[in-house]
């Protein structure tokens, strides 16, 4: 299978059946993020261990198959990790879109690095980043 198949397959599997979609009950944070030019938005949820780690995120997307689709795999891959691992994360992530190469330790993220080809595209994969983000600045900022 190339690299084109596993992201079509991944991110059309993800955007149809989100493995993190809903809302987390007793939500101690949240975050949105819009992306005004497509419509796309991404509202997160999440709820904080004592240490300051996310221990359940969830999103309620609106929007394309590739916000959608990023949304779910970002809630699966900041679980159980604190604002600093997320924040490296998100920049590897970003360096990732810019470049093409997938990264170290993206595991199913890498799907998304097609994307340095189609910089109109690239805004919608780190809507949920950017809402992630506002939502940690929100927590941090208490």
């Amino acid at each position: 299978m190339t690299q084109g198949d596993l992201y079509r397959r991944l991110v059309v599997e993800r955007a149809r059946a989100p493995m993190f979609g809903g809302q987390v009950a007793d939500a101690q944070a949240q975050g949105e993020g819009t992306n005004p030019l497509c419509g796309d938005r991404v509202r997160l949820t999440a709820s904080m261990t004592p240490e300051g780690r996310i221990a359940a995120v969830r999103h309620e997307t609106r929007g394309c198959a590739i916000c959608a689709a990023s949304a779910d795999l970002m809630a699966e891959h900041v679980t159980g990790h604190d604002a600093a691992q997320v924040a490296e994360l998100g920049t590897v992530f970003e360096t990732m879109l810019k470049t093409g190469q997938p990264a170290e330790g993206a595991g199913d993220l890498a799907v998304f690095a097609p994307l340095h080809q189609h910089r109109s595209r690239i805004r919608c994969a780190t809507l949920p980043w950017t809402a992630l983000n506002a939502m940690l600045n929100d927590l941090k900022d208490r």
